[in-house]
């Protein structure tokens, strides 16, 4: 009796520490033991571990302890590398190569220790993801057995044996599940559906989402979250993100366009809290992205945040961010999970950052606002038969992280020269707040509309992370200009009757610039940390030096301009001490010379950068660490045009 009677009494003193400490310390807590389970360290998308033998006082020690090159993964090289490696038991687990192939390598050593590889043939031809690679795996044990769960690049589920990578005989059939059967529709011969995203993993579910080409589908594909079971592969549930006929959601495709509506995939990674056993699933636009005159209504579930229960694929609640999407403003990042305080008040929070450059701050149980969101007027479409939605969501707190919407001010202005030619340009197109839609390139008229931010977005794929011990929220982004424009659909480019525009060639983010710099003012590409707590902004730093072709351009030679940034994100990573993140891959859908090589170690507090690293090559995905062996370590992806991708692990001596 009085050894219980001490047990009750120190549980009660932990209770008290844990419930009236000043520091939002529960459910959420970053990758534990010093291993990295999920894609993002936990389940709640945090990128966050609390290992700190690598600190402040030390991190300038740090040098390459191995290299593991993808070169011969595939027939051909893949220099771009998303894949973020999971580590368990001092293992790691990724994905790498033009194949997607799986492999595990040693945590200390860097030995390639097994590989698994499917051979599809045209199928794996046909992904429409961009990404061979992939993101990376899942990994799912019940403490006993221990098993990877990998998609394809044919969209099949895989589970392997975590120690051998080998199928598991007695999954799906033969260690397979093919995830073109069981879908809204029947799947065209071309494909057009695929995913490269890493399964969701609650408890003995995995959850799987899809993505899809971009720009216009001849075969009608809409999308669907569905979960199996981790054990045996048979599907448990499907929710549809294009809601069937009577189904909730269905009133808000008008004239019947859910009979024919496209995509509304979830392509990015999701998050998870594991006690609740909810899954949050953010998605994308419908086809096409620019035009919605053949699917009037607000069109839910697109570009929405929507919550799952993992075992049944109920829907807990929703919230749409962009209602009636014309700006390919689907959701690119991970959502992420944490504890904050509020007026004393203790919230579990799902937080979503975007494309538009907002954060979308949610109490995750019950999806109630933590601060309000209003619906404000925006501007309306010039495109006969589109039918724009006349609001948007804005969130009142937090800020924006970048630059929303284009004016006279926002253009470059080091000298009066490139000032006057960049109003010049400015005047060829139509232009205005955030929400202002694509309109029609018009020879006689404006060449389309200028979007701020880009189609590619401020924040992209790449996400944030969070530091669920002070409740700050870090979020790396670029500021860039779109044409979004419109024309008349060409004979034969749909088989849609009611599609009547199609997106135009000759747009996107890397069409406009003054005599070969950037249109808009710098930063170009930025990192911010945000208090969750108070909704404020903390402090924000460009993510790189100036880029040498702005440094050494002949009208800017003799001008100091500080740092501008670069055009593109670093995904990040957050540990006790530090923020880790590179200057992005300046590859898809950011203009000519984005990125950079250079990896850095910044202060939480301030921003002020603590540590640099020239990596061999751009920083591809996002950083991960572990122990192993008593040793900390620090894996980054690099990859470039030019450079293989490969796995760059750093250590101290």
């Amino acid at each position: 009796m009085q050894l219980r009677a001490w047990v009750v009494f120190w549980s009660l003193i932990f209770a008290i520490v844990v419930g009236w400490g000043p520091l939002p310390i529960l459910a959420q807590q970053g990758a534990q033991g010093g291993e990295w389970r999920y894609y993002a360290g936990d389940a709640a998308g945090t990128k966050y571990s609390p290992l700190d033998q690598i600190n402040k006082n030390n991190v300038k020690e740090l040098r390459v302890a191995w290299r593991w090159k993808s070169d011969n993964f595939g027939a051909g090289p893949d220099p771009y590398l998303q894949s973020t490696p999971l580590m368990v038991g001092g293992v790691l687990f990724a994905t790498a190569g033009a194949r997607r192939d799986v492999v595990a390598i040693d945590g200390v050593t860097g030995e390639t220790l097994w590989m698994y590889r499917v051979d599809e043939g045209t199928r794996g031809a046909l992904s429409p993801v961009r990404s061979k690679t992939g993101r990376g795996v899942a990994y799912w044990t019940d403490g006993k057995e221990e098993r990877i769960i990998h998609v394809t690049l044919g969209y099949r589920l895989v589970a392997l044996d975590a120690k051998t990578g080998r199928p598991v005989p007695t999954f799906g059939n033969s260690g397979m599940v093919d995830l073109y059967e069981g879908l809204p529709q029947a799947v065209p011969a071309d494909g057009l559906i695929g995913w490269n995203s890493p399964a969701m993993i609650v408890g003995n579910v995995a959850v799987i989402g899809a993505a899809f080409s971009t720009g216009t589908v001849r075969t009608p594909l809409a999308g669907a979250i569905r979960g199996y079971d981790v054990i045996t592969g048979k599907r448990l549930w499907i929710f549809n993100t294009i809601p069937r006929r009577g189904e909730f959601g269905s009133d808000t495709w008008e004239d019947g366009s859910l009979e024919y509506a496209s995509n509304v995939g979830a392509w990015a990674p999701m998050a998870a809290d594991l006690e609740l056993g909810y899954v949050y699933v953010p998605t994308e636009t419908p086809t096409i992205d620019t035009y919605g005159g053949h699917r009037p209504g607000s069109n839910l579930f697109a570009d929405s945040l929507v919550c799952l229960d993992a075992k049944t694929g109920k829907r807990i609640w929703h919230y749409q961010l962009v209602h009636h999407g014309l700006w390919d403003w689907d959701i690119p990042a991970h959502p992420v999970l944490g504890d904050i305080v509020l007026n004393g008040r203790r919230i579990k929070t799902v937080a979503q950052v975007t494309k538009q450059a907002f954060t979308y701050v949610f109490d995750r149980v019950t999806g109630e606002l933590v601060w309000p969101i209003e619906e404000r007027p925006v501007p309306p479409s010039n495109v006969p038969t589109e039918k724009s939605s006349p609001t948007q969501p804005f969130p009142t707190k937090p800020p924006p992280f970048d630059r929303q919407g284009i004016g006279p001010d926002d253009v470059i202005d080091f000298t009066p020269e490139l000032k006057a030619e960049g109003l010049r340009i400015l005047s060829e197109y139509r232009i205005g707040p955030i929400f202002t839609p694509p309109s029609i390139v018009d020879p006689l008229g404006t060449k389309g509309t200028l979007q701020v931010p880009a189609l590619s977005g401020a924040g992209n794929w790449q996400a944030a992370g969070f530091d669920p011990e002070t409740g700050v929220l870090f979020v790396p982004s670029a500021t860039n200009v779109s044409i979004a424009a419109v024309r008349e659909c060409a004979p034969g480019q749909t088989n849609v009757p009611t599609l009547k525009y199609c997106f135009t060639t000759g747009g996107g983010d890397r069409a406009l610039t003054v005599q070969g710099l950037p249109l808009i003012k710098p930063p170009w590409g930025r990192i911010t940390a945000i208090d969750l707590n108070t909704g404020t902004h903390l402090w924000m730093v460009p993510n790189a030096d100036t880029p040498d072709l702005v440094k050494n351009h002949p009208a800017l030679k003799q001008m100091s301009l500080g740092k501008t940034g670069r055009q593109d994100r670093g995904a990040l990573m957050v540990t006790k001490t530090l923020l880790f993140a590179g200057e992005g891959y300046g590859g898809f859908a950011v203009p000519q010379g984005s990125g950079g090589a250079t990896f850095r170690a910044y202060d939480k507090g301030t921003g002020e950068t603590v540590w640099e690293f020239k990596l061999p090559a751009n920083q591809a995905s996002a950083p991960m660490t572990y122990m192993a062996g008593g040793k900390q370590y620090i894996v980054v992806a690099v990859g470039a045009p030019n450079h293989a991708g490969e796995f760059i692990s750093l250590s101290l001596p």
